[in-house]
């Protein structure tokens, strides 16, 4: 969840997205056949695939299509990776999912949050926020990662997507193209390579990037569930400690997404044990208000996480280049970053239609080359994910300090803010 109000200018790319994709409402059934890879000693000829069949990868494949260019989507699990919680979309990623024709029916399925109360742990009000008081088209909602990810394969035409599809290694051909040997023994031989593949990918680190660095703090997430219906106000929750912070925030009318941010110098060993996830969160909050534990107690046992949060900084001159003749990165893949501002997965959905507009114009003649589309697409969109990808640190690294005056300057600085915020609304009453 973002921790400042998500007011970011869109790129005025967007501002014609209804141009570029023409709105269609409705969707077919999604359909999540396994689909697999044919295994077959000769090499199978692809004009555009995609490594990964995550948010950027299928936001890709649909904004391709809604150009008339079909992709074939290689994903590495047996069906869509539909665990994890739910993600925050500001009005940047709403408008990139109603370019593509699919905003309308996810807006019907969740609750747009009106804004942000900050509390300490002891549970009195630092401050609070109401997001159109800065920006009146500003719209927030917390989306279900699987509703997401199943509306956007409904798009798609049966087959796109490969199922368990691992890709093993990749080699460019002397002619441009791009193979794609897969573990089950498949060989792709593709003209247009797309990376989608998430913060470890494999199509990343043969393009030359390095792994993203641990920032120093992990995050337990959990999709909190009321079969009776949820009791909360449409608002963000956050609650500061020292070293420590945690927020909550209703997704629909029966789920509340929460997650719990704690500082550690190791990671320590890998658990996926739920039991042993829930004892270590509540554990970590047990003086905090007691609406968290409750949400613990009644998060599923498959909706409940622990992950170290990663980012990586492209340095202008240093980092690769977003592509690699004509293999291009979407993405966390290309650039990974802190959840502190919300944008993570605005900035993937914005990246899919940047990257899809510019490879239409190329591959239909109208514009450069592929390889010099990709570029573009490369420059335009380092202007936008360098500066956030360190703001989000920064972000994250303020919020979570564990340093007594820090955490007092913080704590003013909020207050502050939400009297401003208060005495401003106000103004705008009258």
């Amino acid at each position: 969840m973002s921790l400042v109000r998500p007011i970011f200018p869109l790129q005025s790319f967007l501002a014609r997205s209804k141009r570029w994709f023409p709105v269609r409402t409705g969707s077919k059934p999604v359909c999540l056949a396994m689909t697999r890879a044919q295994t077959s000693g000769a090499e199978q000829e692809e004009k555009v695939v995609i490594v990964g069949g995550g948010i950027g990868g299928l936001a890709t494949a649909v904004a391709l299509l809604r150009l008339g260019i079909r992709s074939v989507v290689l994903e590495q699990a047996e069906s869509l990776r539909t665990g994890g919680t739910s993600l925050t979309l500001s009005k940047n990623g709403w408008r990139v999912l109603d370019a593509i024709s699919v905003g309308p029916q996810l807006r019907m399925q969740f609750l747009e949050i009106q804004g942000v109360v900050v509390k300490k742990e002891d549970g009195r009000e630092l401050g609070s926020f109401k997001f159109k008081d800065d920006d009146q088209s500003q719209e927030v909602r917390a989306v279900e990662r699987r509703v997401l990810l199943e509306t956007l394969a409904s798009q798609l035409p049966p087959q796109t997507i490969r199922f368990s599809s691992k890709l093993e290694s990749i080699q460019s051909n002397v002619n441009g193209d791009t193979l794609l040997q897969l573990g089950d023994g498949t060989r792709l031989l593709a003209k247009i390579v797309i990376g989608c593949d998430g913060i470890r990918s494999k199509v990343a680190t043969w393009m030359g990037f390095s792994e993203p660095k641990y920032v120093g703090y992990c995050a337990f997430r959990g999709l909190g569930f009321f079969p009776n219906g949820q009791p909360f106000q449409q608002k963000v929750n956050y609650i500061f400690g020292r070293g420590l912070r945690a927020g909550y925030v209703p997704v629909s009318a029966t789920k509340v997404y929460w997650f719990i941010c704690f500082n550690t110098p190791s990671l320590g060993p890998r658990i996926t044990d739920p039991a042993i996830l829930r004892k270590q969160a509540k554990e970590l909050v047990s003086t905090w208000p007691e609406d968290l534990q409750n949400l613990i107690d009644l998060t599923p046992d498959e909706a409940i996480s622990r992950d170290p949060l990663v980012d990586r900084w492209l340095w202008p001159g240093i980092a690769p280049s977003a592509s690699k003749g004509r293999v291009v990165l979407v993405g966390d893949a290309w650039h990974p970053v802190t959840p502190n501002l919300g944008q993570g997965a605005c900035c993937a959905l914005e990246d899919s239609v940047v990257l899809a507009n510019k490879l239409a114009s190329a591959i239909n003649g109208r514009t450069e080359s592929i390889e010099g589309a990709m570029k573009s697409y490369g420059s335009e969109r380092w202007s936008r994910v360098f500066p956030l990808t360190l703001l989000a640190n920064l972000v994250g690294a303020f919020v979570q300090s564990d340093n007594p005056l820090v955490c007092s300057i913080r704590n003013n600085i909020v207050s502050a803010m939400g009297q401003s915020s208060r005495t401003n609304s106000g103004t705008h009453k009258l």
